[in-house]
């Protein structure tokens, strides 16, 4: 049975996150000290109350990864008058028949999982009609690390072809990095998951190949079983839903 979550819960839960991810950064190595990690609080399925309350700790970010439920939560009266800075972050698989449902969203922040040149090709198109005049929406190219056929994401051969894409053709995209899921259950007592190593190498190769600092390319890798390892090993974008919210119910 799963227990039902109370807004103390929640709060107690992301501050026993937070205080994991500071602990985590100190096990870094030297050149990762500077990046300070991005907690995004992962709330699909979860009630708005909750939300609220992670908020009112100080939690900003926020993904999920439903197109629908992501427009009903961004444009709840609740959310919309108690949370005005909040971040949305889109998490999950886009169908390029939906983006514009993405980007009509308000305080749509970040949509991290762009996995194809047609998909950035059309959040490049539709921005304007939606953002600010003269603003960039920021998006992660999704890379399928695993090389699960369930999973979405680009090869890691494609990175370098699909980011310069974006750079060159896309002038109302911001690049903010990569961003992976893996395969779930890997034990870091195996040692180094290889799924954060590849995205680590895949955002190494594309910088040297395209003269890009890797200090401003972000990843996004690392989610509730395994943030702390994912940032020992450099992200710098972490998902975090159960640890915060409690375990989700099935999806109906």
């Amino acid at each position: 049975m799963i227990k039902k979550m109370t807004e103390a819960d929640v709060k107690q839960g992301l501050r026993i996150v937070l205080k994991k991810i500071e602990d985590a950064c100190r096990r870094r190595s030297p050149e990762l000290q500077a990046l300070e990690p991005q907690l995004v609080a992962v709330s699909k399925l979860k009630p708005v109350d909750l939300i609220v309350a992670a908020y009112g700790e100080g939690q900003r970010h926020f993904g999920e990864n439903y197109v629908q439920e992501l427009e009903e939560k961004a444009n709840n009266e609740v959310i919309l008058e108690k949370c005005k800075e909040i971040r949305w972050h889109f998490i999950g698989h886009l169908q390029k028949n939906k983006v514009n449902k993405v980007l009509s969203v308000p305080n749509i922040h970040l949509v991290e999982t762009v996995d194809s040149k047609k998909l950035a090709e059309t959040l490049n198109k539709n921005w304007p009609k939606f953002g600010p005049p003269d603003s960039k929406l920021k998006i992660m190219i999704q890379v399928n690390t695993s090389g699960e056929e369930e999973k979405s994401g680009i090869v890691p051969a494609e990175v370098c072809t699909v980011t310069n894409y974006v750079l060159n053709e896309c002038r109302n995209l911001h690049l903010e990095g990569l961003m992976t899921i893996g395969k779930f259950g890997y034990n870091p007592e195996d040692g180094p998951n290889p799924d954060f190593v590849c995205l680590k190498r895949c955002r190494d190769e594309l910088c040297q190949s395209l003269n890009l600092d890797w200090k401003n390319v972000a990843l996004s890798m690392g989610m509730s079983d395994d943030f702390e390892h994912a940032i020992e090993l450099g992200s710098t974008n972490v998902r975090v839903g159960s640890s915060i919210f409690g375990h989700r119910p099935p999806k109906t």
